[in-house]
């Protein structure tokens, strides 16, 4: 687990609104993710909202979902979750959808403004545009809506083709199964690369973020296989930055020969266990020297022997110098 994950004890509260014809993956998969993460000790409540003052109960496609909660009865701190999943398109295009919503628009304006995380998946997007909080902010939303997005909200500005757009405390996905990775997202946020990962094997999920996403942390990269021995190393890697771990000890781990390792990583990875050592040792340096990390520091802690080799590696795969990254945080 990361060293993040096991010093953060903090409560972190998930509201997800439920409106009438809600997609139901578009809640459900995030909420599970969630549920997952507290069976590996993260610290997250869950809350089930009404967008009607009075009504506890909605039904969608034929199941009955109830004792949500009123969505006035809450008020959100800096920090908390507030997810709005989609919805059947019919509800959110009729007429007056808006102003019969006021005062629930109004009230999801004033969490944003409290410092909370606001967080669309697929057709929720139009709930966070109505209140106004996508103007001069990048967003997406499912693919089939965004001409009909773009002309009812032309102040945000939309991004085709992405599964995850990130701007501030405003969040939003795709499409419904996107909620899932959209969750994933948050949980790397708030606990690590390395919890996000195990979260997502114990559920089984393939990671289908591409190169046009939000940039993916490398401790996700090359994790969309199943091979649990490779997943293993790759944690013992991503754990160990500091020690050098010989192949024939990494070998051991999984009661393999070290030509039969080398060569199943790179079948399941598509790249060598040198060359993903090189990257986590570059993303961890960069993060150290993000914090303000001395170079030697951060050098000896990704388990390279001097700081003109922590140069060498940023120069090589990332065209930049240490002194880059201590600038663009200072």
């Amino acid at each position: 687990m990361s060293e993040k994950y096991m010093s953060d004890k903090t409560l972190y509260n998930a509201y997800f609104v439920v409106p009438p014809e809600v997609q139901l993956l578009d809640f459900a998969g995030p909420a599970h993710l969630f549920y997952e993460a507290t069976l590996y000790g993260a610290h997250i409540k869950t809350h089930y909202l009404s967008m009607s003052t009075t009504q506890e109960e909605v039904t969608c496609t034929g199941v009955s979902l109830a004792g949500l909660q009123p969505f006035q009865n809450h008020e959100l701190n800096s920090g908390d979750l507030l997810f709005l999943p989609g919805l059947e398109g019919w509800m959110f295009t009729q007429m007056g959808y808006a102003a019969k919503n006021n005062d629930f628009l109004d009230w999801v304006k004033t969490q944003y403004a409290n410092g909370a995380k606001v967080c669309s998946v697929c057709t929720g997007a139009y709930i966070v545009g109505f209140a106004g909080l996508f103007d001069g902010k990048k967003c997406t939303t499912h693919w089939k809506y965004m001409d009909d997005f773009q002309n009812r909200f032309p102040k945000a500005k939309l991004l085709n083709d992405r599964l995850i757009v990130k701007d501030g405390r405003l969040y939003s996905s795709a499409g419904v199964s996107s909620g899932i990775d959209l969750a994933l997202f948050i949980l790397e946020e708030l606990y690590g690369p390395l919890f996000a990962t195990k979260i997502a094997k114990a559920v089984v999920i393939y990671l289908r973020r591409t190169d046009a996403d939000p940039q993916l942390s490398v401790f996700l990269q090359y994790r969309n296989h199943l091979d649990n021995r490779v997943h293993h190393i790759q944690d013992l890697l991503a754990q160990n930055l500091a020690k050098k771990l010989k192949i024939e000890a990494l070998a051991e781990e999984v009661h393999m020969s070290p030509r039969n390792l080398t060569r199943l990583f790179k079948k399941v990875t598509g790249i060598t266990i040198g060359s993903y050592l090189e990257k986590l040792r570059v993303e961890r340096a960069i993060q150290l020297l993000s914090d303000g990390s001395k170079v030697s520091s951060a050098a000896s802690a990704c388990g390279l022997q001097s700081s003109n080799q922590l140069r060498a590696l940023l120069k090589k795969h990332t065209h930049s110098l240490p002194s880059d990254w201590l600038t663009k945080m200072s």
